[in-house]
């Protein structure tokens, strides 16, 4: 069984949320565990798995562990001798939010040459931005619910109401809010703006039915977790999403007929297609009217979504061994030798 690093933390609004998530690990996984958190500053950290609690973070008692930087196919720490490499064989991107999903990690394991289980960087562009999310889902086929996108610096106009006001670049339900009427729009928008310069606005629909189906694909085969009806709430606020979070243990299955599950599976296919080859994704469905809509893609969800999967050791065992292969570009200087020769050089 493959050694795995647990990536977490960095500088992101969900900063804690992957701490949560991270230690989740511990639960879920049967495999030898390497943790690498990211601190506030980008700095890296090897945290013990035998000492690894919520509380050495907020604390700041991580800084007494081995600090870490970047070298080709790996970490390492600095010892008297030189250094000394943090040994594993694949890692998983337990980074949410900003650096995990906007592909900032992505880019920089792949520059080192690093294996790992997590959204690429083209995934990251396509799932990250809410309004560009939207445009992907409409042309891979997939519906989505209508909208409004804005910047803070336009004239906002909204004249359908109740609504929902998102900040594009953000989950775990931050910045959201429930808009009924105009007298709620000024404190729903500065709630939003907050934390993005952008903002999606869309309908508010009552009773609609919501249903999260995480998978992967391994060997060229789709992996389909259960398909969990979420509690229902008028939305999922931060709180609760960040409660769940910490979940281990399997959710109940939805009581949905297999034409209804059938028609998720293959939104799903649609969305993962190759884009998001080498990641587990969720990905969060509305159903109005027996039709199927896309509400969002979670890249990296909380505790990767293990508590939909019957078997999630398995799962990420499996995967590590079913990652993209990166392409290696033979530079041979070919080009410019022939210049140098035309020159006489």
């Amino acid at each position: 069984m493959k050694k795995l690093a647990i990536l977490f933390g960095s500088q992101s609004y969900e900063h804690e949320i992957s701490i949560v998530s991270a230690i989740a690990m511990k639960k879920v996984l049967n495999n030898e565990l390497v943790f690498i958190f990211i601190d506030k500053n980008r700095e890296y950290y090897h945290i013990p798995t035998s000492t690894i609690t919520s509380k050495i973070f907020s604390s700041g008692e991580y800084k007494k562990c081995d600090k870490l930087f970047l070298t080709q196919d790996g970490f390492a720490s600095k010892g008297l001798f030189g250094s000394k490499p943090l040994e594993f064989d694949t890692l998983i991107n337990l980074v949410h939010g900003q650096d995990g999903e906007d592909g900032t990690l992505s880019g920089i394991l792949k520059f080192y040459h690093i294996p790992y289980i997590g959204p690429r960087v083209e995934a990251c562009v396509v799932s990250f931005d809410k309004f560009v999310t939207k445009t992907y889902a409409q042309n891979c086929d997939v519906k989505v619910l209508s909208y409004q996108y804005f910047h803070k610096d336009q004239e906002i106009n909204i004249d359908d109401f109740p609504c929902i006001i998102k900040p594009t670049k953000l989950g775990s339900s931050l910045g959201i809010s429930i808009v009924k009427d105009s007298s709620e729009l000024d404190y729903a928008l500065d709630t939003a703006f907050e934390f993005d310069d952008t903002i999606i606005v869309e309908p508010f629909v009552q009773d609609v039915k919501e249903y999260n189906l995480a998978g992967t694909k391994i060997d060229g085969k789709f992996i389909f977790s259960i398909v969990e009806e979420p509690s229902k709430e008028e939305f999922l606020d931060f709180e609760k999403k960040y409660l769940d979070f910490n979940r281990t243990s399997q959710v109940n299955q939805a009581e949905i007929d297999e034409n209804l599950t059938k028609k998720l599976k293959d939104n799903f296919i649609k969305i993962y297609n190759s884009t998001f080859e080498g990641a587990i994704i969720r990905c969060d469905f509305f159903v109005v009217d027996n039709e199927v809509y896309l509400n969002e893609i979670n890249p990296i969800p909380g505790s990767m979504a293990n508590y939909l999967f019957n078997d999630f050791n398995k799962l990420v065992n499996d995967l590590t061994n079913s990652l993209p292969k990166e392409k290696i570009i033979n530079i041979n200087y070919e080009y410019v030798n022939q210049i140098q020769k035309a020159k006489g050089k």
